[in-house]
């Protein structure tokens, strides 16, 4: 089983080891903190959402069932915070209503980013960006699901587990993220 380190680790915290606790933070806080911006797209959520996350971890070890991935059971956490945190975010009107006065502009293209930084805008290419900036706008229900699929880079019954749905409706959102994203691109690339 792949999971036998973080198993390990997890039982060892479980007993209160802070060393294994440390182990686990270090194993995980990047990808968790990967997973939060590309969320979120803002550094500082993500950081809180990491904190959060290991918080949550630390409070429930001893809930955590050993016959699941230890990774699939954190990414659940961290994933379930941001949804949380995306929920509490959004505006009062919809996002996908066009505005009235502007063609083709909805409400996702009138909220500004706020990480960016001239050493950030370098590195990303112009693809990536218009890419992301779909990801971005994608409802909450996709975002997460292609989030997961395509930068996390996770198969679909990864997904259903920690998101705790089942594998068709995953299926059926993931195609219909891309169907979403296709319309999005098509004259962007």
């Amino acid at each position: 089983m792949v999971d036998n380190l973080d198993v390990r680790l997890a039982k060892l915290a479980r007993k209160g080891d802070q060393r294994a606790f440390a182990e686990i933070v270090g194993l995980y806080k990047d990808k968790i903190f990967h997973l939060a911006y590309r969320m979120l797209n803002n550094r500082h959520e993500a950081e809180d959402i990491v904190q959060e996350t290991f918080l949550r971890v630390y409070k429930s070890l001893d809930r955590y069932d050993e016959n699941q991935k230890f990774s699939t059971w954190i990414y659940r956490i961290g994933t379930n915070l941001c949804i949380d945190r995306l929920r509490k975010r959004k505006p009062s009107y919809s996002l996908d209503a066009d505005m009235n006065d502007q063609e083709g502009m909805d409400g996702y293209s009138m909220i500004p980013s706020d990480d960016r930084t001239p050493e950030s805008e370098m590195l990303i290419s112009e693809t990536q960006r218009i890419i992301h900036q779909a990801i971005e706008s994608l409802p909450a229900k996709y975002k997460t699901i292609m989030i997961l699929r395509y930068i996390q880079d996770m198969s679909l019954q990864e997904i259903s587990d920690v998101l705790d749905l089942p594998v068709t409706t995953i299926k059926t959102r993931v195609h219909r993220g891309r169907e979403y994203l296709r319309k999005k691109l098509e004259f962007k690339l």
